[in-house]
Order: C-alpha cells, then sequence, then structure tokens
C-alpha cells in the first residue's frame, strides 16, 4: 500500500527564557519554515504538530541574519500559507492519525532539547509513521526525539547503526550555551545519538549546510542545513 504524501513537522510546545540576554528559545522559525516549502513545492500536504497545540519562537530567529527576504516576506504575512499553518491551525499530537503520514521531520532550536525527549505523543506518531514505513527526519536539535523511535522487530533506536547528524556540541561551546544546557540536564545531540548507538558526523564546521539520509532515517546539522535535508527527505520517499 502506498504511503500517504502527507509530511508532519513536528514543532517544540516549550518555549522559555534560555540566552544570556533574558530572550526565549523556542522554534527556531527556518527549521520548520524551509521544510514546509520544500514539502509544499513537492506537492505533499504539510501539517505543523506540536505536543502541546502551541508554541513559542525562539527571539534570535527571527533576526535578519537568519532570514532570507523571502523568508522575511512570509514572516510578516499573517495570510501565508505557513503562517496560517502555524498560527492558526497547529495541531496537537494527540490528535492526529499518525496512518495519514509518509513522513514525520522533526523541527527545532535549542527547545527541543528539553521539550522531546518527553514529548510522548509525538514520539508515539514518529513511531507509528516508521512502522509503517515511513521516512523519520530531524534537524539541528531536532534528533533528541529520535532514540525515543524504535525498531519494532530489534527493540533499539532507529538510529542504531545509521549515519546522522544534528547541532554539534563545539556549536553550542562557540554559542556560549553549553554550562545552561548542562544545568538543565538536557541531551547534547552529539552524546545522545551516540548512546543510542548511531554514527553520529559532524560538518566540517558548527554551521556548515549538512544533511544525511541513511535508509528512512535523515537528518540536518543546523538551521542552514533545513532545505537539503528536506530535500533528501523527498527523494528518500520517492525510493520507498
Amino acid at each position: 500500500m502506498a504511503l500517504p504524501k502527507k509530511a508532519l513537522i513536528a514543532i517544540p510546545a516549550k518555549h522559555f527564557e534560555f540566552y544570556d540576554d533574558g530572550s526565549e528559545t523556542g522554534l527556531f522559525y527556518t527549521e520548520a519554515l524551509h521544510p514546509y516549502s520544500v514539502f509544499a513545492e513537492a506537492g505533499f500536504e504539510v501539517d505543523l504538530v506540536s505536543e502541546t497545540g502551541s508554541f513559542g519562537l525562539d527571539a534570535h530567529s527571527t533576526e535578519d541574519q537568519f532570514l532570507t527576504e523571502e523568508d522575511k516576506a512570509v514572516y510578516r504575512d499573517p495570510e501565508a500559507p505557513f503562517s496560517v499553518s502555524l498560527n492558526k491551525n497547529l495541531k496537537k499530537a494527540a490528535d492526529v492519525d499518525p496512518d495519514e503520514y509518509g513522513v514525520f521531520f522533526a523541527a527545532a532550536g535549542h527547545a527541543a532539547i528539553c521539550d522531546y525527549p518527553s514529548a510522548t505523543a509525538l514520539q508515539s506518531v514518529a513511531q507509528r509513521i516508521w512502522d509503517n514505513g515511513g521516512i523519520v527526519s530531524a534537524i539541528c536539535h531536532g534528533p533528541a526525539i529520535l532514540p525515543y523511535v524504535r525498531d519494532k522487530e530489534t527493540g533499539k533506536p532507529i538510529v542504531d547503526g545509521k549515519r546522522v547528524t544534528g547541532f554539534t556540541t563545539q556549536g553550542e561551546i562557540d554559542l556560549g550555551l553549553l554550562d545552561r544546557i548542562k544545568k538543565d540536564g538536557a541531551p547534547l545531540i552529539e552524546d545522545s545519538a551516540a548512546a543510542a548507538g548511531a554514527e553520529y558526523v559532524a560538518p566540517a564546521h558548527p554551521f556548515d549546510d549538512l544533511s544525511i539520509a541513511d535508509g528512512r532515517v535523515v537528518t540536518g546539522a543546523n538551521p542552514a542545513s533545513a532545505h537539503s535535508a528536506a530535500r533528501r527527505v523527498v527523494e528518500a520517499f520517492g525510493r520507498l
């Protein structure tokens, strides 16, 4: 049976004061916008979903340095399809039917490492999509959810033995956030990947575009990788 050509983009529900300037972390805006655009252009239906049906934006993710002019146009337009999906039609994970989707894509922001490890409804959705033969993918801090999605035959995480990427520990050091993450007891992506049996691959520099497809698992290293990771998802879906 053919999988539905429909993608679920997961976003962190949690948002909280995180940075030294007192601003919040939450969803890193383009990590959802860029995959949404890629999937829509490829003919997928797309839903945005969080654990609670709510979200907050990472305050820094909408700064000029992270947005193209095209991104800014969407951000400023409340009637743009992505804006409507995010701000008006965001779904709660427990309310969606996983069988409607062929792709699970975990967008992120630093909030994801505090949100996804306890987001049991999102984990369940990702698990069902995987069990159905679909693609499970994640960007930047989104791979924090991957150890909780397991192969039903081996009982091991689906990333066990696979090549994956995600935000580097060096990147956390460069941003001055390593101590805060450790204080919060949140996982570092490199560490959680290794603990799940994955082969972690880092980009040459923390903010270089890098995405990896290993079978039905697709990962991207950082916000700059959102487009390429989504394109790899589309390609992997086409091979199913």
